[in-house]
């Protein structure tokens, strides 16, 4: 389950409104999805959120 408390605001509103992705992240081990929120806590902008999660899963980000 994903503790909202802790996601970004921003990143919380995107994945709503990309649910494949939402789906993906959920499924992630808890390590995993961390790595995605420390990037999405690095996002400056709306229209950059937006790419970040539209793009989540079409690079590795985990090695």
């Amino acid at each position: 389950m994903i503790d909202n408390q802790e996601l970004p605001i921003g990143f919380t509103m995107e994945l709503a409104e990309h649910l494949d992705v939402l789906r993906k992240f959920s499924a992630l081990p808890r390590e995993a999805q961390q790595v995605y929120i420390d990037g999405a806590s690095r996002v400056n902008s709306r229209e950059e959120m937006r790419s970040y999660v539209e793009n989540m899963f079409k690079t590795p980000k985990l090695q």
